[in-house]
């Protein structure tokens, strides 16, 4: 079935206000039924998880549908997702939990690639727990991240790689599956960020190969959660800090805090809307997600040769990235402009787009743009149009000269 880009766009009242939304690398939009299911949880009253009344059960309730749908847009287990405020806060939070295991000599591997979310925590956790860090840098003017490097890098004093399933800058997807099975061959564990990657095709978590997959539903059209995905084994094993009367379940013990009963219900509304996008085929969740994601990077690759290609062709205009595997995204410059005009200038033209390192910070760093401003990044997603890429184009072939 062909993809229905009008269709889906009818879906999100936010784009009629007739601008290209070009931000989504940084943010989706929110279709209908997101709206009306967060609005409807707080319609239907709610109440804190485990009490004896009504309310409360209804938030028990979502909490566990929120739980299978996150699951099934992964492929992992219901038992193993664990829900949060958003992929930055889980990850220091399973960073010190697991740091606490790390003695002097031991070491951990991130790369250049990441966003920070998946450096920093890290890093950081690494000098307190007395372990060393191995950086594992980016390939460029490609902008891969070779796999002999991971393999040199991995050793049997390796206790944690950290890798992204796609650069939020740049886009690539390095070869997450075999970075792992070189982690758990050395004895490792591996954390994915798949913040990036989620909103942009099928994904499946055992086939990654990774221990923790982490995400964040308001890149997918969801609401501000983050959710990271493991084995409940796994989870079993860990112990964070929690409060003594918090519960000491799998997943619950690492949920610091009362959850967003309401924004949790968006979230499995995100999801169904996910598994809709290549129309009503049968087959159940798991299996319409996979086809519907599958349509919509069809579509935003689509868009994305006529994006790419527009911006090579333009003199003025110089991109970033060239491996084979990656997101709808694009980095650019504008020659004589700082990023920071760009955007303004594209702002004015009715086209949203980002402007800086957007927290990829060693990338940035790498491709050396850190320090001028970074560059411009239009991020391209399912709802997005031909006339939303036109726009941009016309815009920055008028920045020239």
């Amino acid at each position: 079935m062909a993809f229905d880009v009008d269709r889906v766009r009818a879906a999100y009242p936010a784009l009629a206000d007739g601008f290209a939304y070009l931000d989504g690398a940084a943010g989706t939009q929110l279709p209908h039924p997101v709206i009306d299911a967060v609005a409807g949880a707080y319609r239907a009253g709610l109440g804190n998880s485990g009490g004896a009344f009504p309310a409360s059960r209804r938030s028990d309730v979502i909490t566990a549908e929120c739980r299978r749908a996150v699951a099934d847009l992964t492929g992992g287990q219901a038992e193993g997702v664990i829900l949060g405020p958003n992929m930055t806060t889980l990850t220091y939070r399973l960073a010190r939990t697991l740091a606490a295991g790390w003695d002097p000599g031991d070491e951990i591997v991130v790369t250049r690639l990441d966003h920070d979310a998946n450096v920093r925590p890290w890093v950081q956790a690494a000098a307190r727990a007395g372990a060393g860090v191995r950086f594992a840098d980016v390939q460029l003017p490609e902008g891969d991240l070779p796999l002999a490097q991971l393999a040199e890098l991995i050793t049997d004093r390796t206790r944690l790689v950290a890798v992204s399933a796609a650069s939020n800058l740049i886009g690539t997807r390095p070869d997450v599956a075999g970075i792992t099975a070189l982690a758990r061959a050395a004895g490792a564990l591996s954390y994915v960020d798949g913040v990036h990657a989620t909103a942009h095709g099928p994904v499946d978590v055992a086939g990654l190969g990774a221990d923790f997959y982490a995400t964040s539903a308001y890149k997918w059209s969801g609401p501000h959660v983050g959710a990271v995905i493991a084995d409940p084994g796994l989870l079993e094993s860990l112990a964070p800090d929690k409060l003594v009367p918090a519960p000491q379940e799998v997943p619950d013990r690492f949920e610091q805090g009362t959850l967003p009963f309401a924004d949790l219900a968006g979230v499995t509304a995100a999801v169904e809307h996910l598994a809709s996008l290549a129309g009503p085929p049968p087959g159940t969740r798991r299996e319409r997600i996979l086809a519907g994601m599958a349509a919509a990077e069809a579509h935003e690759q689509g868009l994305f040769r006529v994006l790419l290609g527009g911006l090579d062709a333009m003199d003025h205009v110089t991109t970033y990235g060239k491996a084979a595997r990656r997101t709808a995204t694009a980095y650019f410059t504008v020659a004589g402009r700082t990023p920071r005009q760009v955007a303004e200038d594209l702002a004015v033209a009715k086209v949203n787009v980002w402007d800086g390192d957007n927290y990829a910070w060693e990338l940035a760093g790498a491709l050396g743009l850190r320090d001028s401003g970074g560059a411009i990044r239009a991020g391209l997603v399912h709802y997005n149009n031909r006339s939303d890429v036109d726009r941009l184009l016309t815009a920055v072939a008028e920045l020239a000269g």
